[in-house]
């Protein structure tokens, strides 16, 4: 074997040799080698139970007994729970691992409805695309099928329990990963079935992991439930930018609208999993209350036909009231911590060409009481805010002032970009005599009194970077096109400095950005050859598409 290193113990896997860690079983193996051997229990962050049948191999291994003569195991042995044994010859191609195969499928498929079309699982679904591979291709079964109930489990997650194979992915997840427990198996035999405990709601902060994990149709999102065909999602690697936790997720989309977002596996940062806040807290992003069109106070409102001047209007009531700042003091920048470093450099380059005094601070870093540490091993942020130590690092690096408020600022931009309503009380009445403009996503308190409002795109219709609550500095592109007139801030800021010349801006170069970037003290993480490479997206569910 090419490149193999002679001190590797190895196996032969369907006639070929692959190297091998001790300690590792034969489907962990394959699975490095990405060869496939159908599974349906087995999950790398769960305990194996062995239990589905389906990956059940024929093994020849020495005997020492015999010399190291290979001896067959009598049986058909669980790859997913049979340690790799130096010398071990595996087949799951054998006419004995074949016909295993196609019954464990027959059984699975006995009492399952035949209900594809309207699955929400079609196109992802393990027991589908293996019914194709592995199956007898038609059913000997003439008895009726054993009809079970459809179960309500909590706030996210239905139970279509006749679709279930019992593989019990999801009750290991809640006791292992979450330890919250809330589902068990009740029942025997045919009757057995997935359930909650009386009286108790699946509703721990990790639930919808329960529907990443099913292999078939059984456990659904009623979020996403009859919302979309999967083969007809694209998927976009992201990151989360609604806590600080830097979870990775896969943002999936059509036709520039998000229908779901699913964990993306990063075995440093979130692992499998996302939490359900993550998950489900986009909707903001489709919602009414976007803020479309620039505004400028005293100016009739534009028609949407008329944003190209909408724009130039803002941009030139912008650079005025910064320039007449600097001429009396110094302008104020608020940084929020929910945009990305991108956003951050862009705005500060931009505001200190036209006043080199000016201020810079952070916004609000929202907190919800303590980060939380389940028994898996995945913390939930407290933390709602994806960026404040990027934010941070940006502001640290090009050094000027700075504050922890703009109190004496002449004029003030403010940056928001926050999921929900963040302006207090005390930060309105800072701003009642302070000429200021808003660049936001949604409608809010300040709207009326600022000066300007520049309608600005959430963190899944940019490109950009975050640093999470463990300072890792990590890329997230763009899933869909802005909503309406939005613009990313780098963006505004690159339109403003071309303002300054009557120059329409040409789209940011994000490469180049990042170049310039990586040129500041502090900030040479984003040089070319260090900044990471934005992986594929791999998700648990995916599998190839079968050819019928």
């Amino acid at each position: 074997m090419s490149g193999s290193d002679p001190s590797m113990p190895t196996i032969t896997l369907n006639g070929q040799e692959l190297e091998f860690a001790p300690g590792q079983t034969i489907l962990q193996v394959a699975l490095d080698h990405e060869i496939e051997i159908p599974h349906y229990c087995y999950h790398p962050e769960l305990t194996i139970v062995a239990n589905c049948r389906i990956c059940l191999a024929q093994v020849w291994q020495p005997d020492p007994r015999q010399d190291g003569k290979l001896v067959e195991i009598p049986k058909l042995v669980p790859t997913c729970s049979t340690e790799a044994i130096e010398g071990q010859v595996v087949s799951i191609e054998s006419p004995k691992a074949i016909a295993s195969q196609k019954s464990v499928m027959e059984y699975l498929l006995i009492n399952h409805p035949v209900d594809c079309p309207v699955c929400d699982q079609a196109g992802e679904c393990h027991l589908q695309d293996y019914s194709y591979q592995y199956g007898r291709g038609k059913s000997r079964f003439l008895e009726d099928k054993n009809k079970q109930p459809k179960k309500d489990l909590g706030e996210h997650v239905l139970l279509y329990s006749d679709r279930c194979i019992m593989c019990t992915r999801c009750v290991r997840f809640c006791r292992e990963v979450t330890g919250t427990g809330e589902l068990t198996i009740d029942g025997r035999g045919s009757t057995e079935q997935i359930d909650v405990f009386p009286g108790v709601a699946l509703d721990n902060p990790l639930s919808g992991n329960v529907i990443d994990i099913c292999p078939v149709g059984a456990l659904l999102d009623k979020d996403f439930l009859f919302q979309q065909r999967v083969w007809f999602l694209k998927k976009t690697p992201s990151i989360d930018g609604l806590t600080a936790s830097g979870d990775n997720i896969s943002v999936e989309h059509n036709d520039g609208r998000i229908y779901r977002v699913k964990p993306r596996r990063n075995d440093r940062i979130n692992k499998w999993w996302i939490s359900d806040e993550t998950r489900y807290g986009w909707h903001f992003i489709h919602g009414e209350d976007r803020v479309l069109m620039p505004r400028v106070a005293g100016v009739e409102p534009f028609a949407e036909e008329e944003a190209m001047l909408a724009f130039e209007s803002a941009y030139e009531a912008t650079n005025r009231l910064i320039r007449d700042a600097a001429t009396r003091g110094h302008a104020g920048l608020m940084l929020s911590p929910m945009l990305s470093c991108e956003d951050a450099y862009s705005l500060i380059h931009w505001i200190r060409i036209l006043d080199p005094n000016a201020v810079l601070c952070m916004g609000p870093v929202p907190v919800d009481g303590t980060d939380t540490t389940f028994p898996g091993g995945y913390t939930l942020r407290a933390e709602k805010a994806p960026n404040a130590r990027g934010i941070r690092r940006v502001i640290d690096s090009v050094g000027g002032a700075t504050a922890d408020s703009l109190d004496g600022c002449k004029a003030v931009v403010l940056t928001g970009n926050y999921p929900s309503t963040w302006v207090t009380p005390e930060l309105a009445a800072s701003l009642a005599d302070v000429p200021h403009v808003l660049m936001d996503t949604l409608e809010g308190p300040l709207m009326e009194s600022a000066d300007v409002v520049i309608p600005t795109a959430t963190w899944l219709e940019k490109s950009g970077s975050f640093v999470n609550a463990d300072g890792i500095l990590q890329p997230f592109a763009r899933a869909i096109d802005p909503i309406n007139w939005c613009k990313s801030e780098y963006q505004v800021a690159a339109d403003l400095l071309a303002s300054l010349d009557g120059r329409l801006a040409p789209a940011v170069d994000m490469d180049q950005l990042r170049r310039t970037m990586a040129s500041a003290s502090g900030l040479e993480e984003f040089a070319d050859e260090r900044f990471p490479e934005l992986p594929a997206v791999q998700v648990e569910s995916d599998m190839e598409l079968m050819e019928l």
